[in-house]
Parts: structure tokens; sequence; C-alpha cells
């Protein structure tokens, strides 16, 4: 059963005890709901994907990062996502891809940045880099 079931606890997913979990289900959820409208809207980061679980089979998955933002604060973040087999089949850690937080709450709740420029995603990656660097 153990094995049917991911594993979601705030242990596993690598987050403090402040991470308010998991939505059941982001479509039947107000709060996730509106945590996911505000996503679209926030501030983009870059995030290097730690692991992933799959939750159903629709397929959502939930996706663990290691996330950069432009201003130099790093976390762990968590994103609920609904991927296609194909997304679902190119996933491998160590990747890095454009990410969403919300700057005000900083909850480890991220959401992929599907929508962001490719120029702005190269300059962030160059901004981190150059910060690394010094």
């Amino acid at each position: 059963m153990d094995q049917l079931r991911p594993d979601l606890s705030r242990e596993s997913l690598g987050v403090g005890p402040d991470f308010p979990g998991i939505a059941p289900n982001p479509l039947m959820s107000s709060d996730a709901r509106k945590r996911n409208a505000e996503l679209r809207t926030g501030a983009l980061a870059l995030g290097v994907l730690v692991d992933w679980r799959e939750v159903n089979s629709n397929p959502r998955v939930i996706l663990m990062f290691d996330v950069e933002t432009a201003d130099g604060i790093s976390f762990r973040g968590i994103a609920d996502e609904g991927l296609t087999i194909t997304e679902l089949t190119r996933l491998a850690p160590g990747q890095t891809l454009p990410v969403r937080y919300r700057p005000a709450v900083m909850d480890h709740y991220v959401a992929l940045a599907r929508d962001a420029d490719p120029a702005y995603v190269q300059q962030l990656s160059d901004e981190i880099a150059r910060r690394k660097r010094t």
C-alpha cells in the first residue's frame, strides 16, 4: 500500500513545520484555487528539480524544487501541477525550471512559470550565477 500512496509528509518533502501541507485536490479547495491564482502572478525565480511524486492519474504531480530568487533567497519549493504524460516523462532531477512564488507569503508554494519570457529567465539565471561567483 505504501507504494501506491506517495509520502507527502513535511519530512519527505523537505519543508519545515510552517508548511501548510498539500491540498487534497486543488480544484476542490477554495484556498488552493486562491493560492494558484496568486502564484500565476507571483515573482519569477529559478527552481532546480529535486524530486517529484505522482498524486493521481491526471497526472497530478507534486514537484520539489530548490528555489533561488533574484533577491538571493533560497528555499525548498513545492509545486502542485497537472502535467501531460509527455511533460512527466521529461522530468529529471537537476533540471532548472522557471517558477513563480509569493514573496509576501514565503510558504514554500511555487508554480511552474510556463508563461515566463525566455529572455527574462536567462537574465535571471545570469544574475544568480554572477551572485554565486562573487
